[in-house]
């Protein structure tokens, strides 16, 4: 039986995820791996403000926004600090509490389950593996293979992959780059708040919903989405 329901009127077919800071508790840890990656290199660090802001973007677009002064030629540099200072701690990252009877409830309610992310796809598959939940997702778009958000890329080639409509579509998220990409792509944005980014934030985005935890998410979807 089909169980999927409607959002003002319209039913929802696909449910895009974010990955970290939505689905996966790695806040803190891409924070402390981007402070000590500048400290590596003899940069003051960014703040912590500063560093939860850019979760969600590409690499490149990250540092841009929380190194403004680090000239583009180091980079590199920078980004191989980071990669190895993660890459330490990942696979002692955990799903939120109440993520996987999520996926599976909206996975039982034939839902189509996707994810959309700042990871490049060696850092996505890794974090498949590492929780468990990559063979729920029927499909997934990483930073290194589309333009990075809030650009609507990924959102787009997703719902043409699965034939479906802005309409027939939900983006769950953390942050105000994952609202952005959903208003972008005229897709109705899920705004979570135990992410990286404020309620407050993510509310000026003019979400649908804000969920301060996975129970209210769940709720949420099973009833509206």
């Amino acid at each position: 039986m089909n169980t999927r329901k409607y959002i003002q009127g319209r039913q929802v077919d696909l449910i895009t995820f974010d990955w970290d800071g939505t689905l996966m508790d790695s806040t803190s840890a891409i924070v402390a791996a981007m402070q000590k990656a500048a400290s590596d290199i003899g940069v003051a660090p960014p703040s912590t403000e500063r560093a939860s802001h850019v979760i969600g973007l590409g690499l490149m677009d990250a540092l841009r926004y929380a190194l403004p002064d680090l000239p583009q030629e180091r980079y590199g540099e920078m980004a191989e600090r980071y990669r190895h200072n993660y890459l330490i701690h990942d696979h002692e990252l955990v799903l939120f509490d109440g993520v996987a009877e999520l996926i599976d409830d909206l996975t039982k309610a034939g839902y189509m389950l996707a994810v959309a992310t700042g990871k490049t796809r060696r850092g996505l598959d890794r974090a498949f593996e590492v929780s468990g939940l990559g063979a729920r997702f029927h499909a997934s778009r990483c930073a290194d293979e589309c333009r990075s958000k809030p650009h609507p890329q990924m959102l787009e080639e997703l719902m043409v992959e699965f034939g479906v409509t802005p309409e027939a579509t939900l983006m769950v998220g953390d942050t105000t780059h994952d609202m952005q990409m959903a208003k972008n792509a005229a897709v109705a944005g899920i705004g979570v708040s135990y992410g990286a980014h404020p309620r407050s934030a993510l509310e000026a985005e003019s979400p649908v919903y804000c969920a301060d935890n996975v129970k209210q998410l769940t709720a949420w979807l099973m009833q509206h989405g």
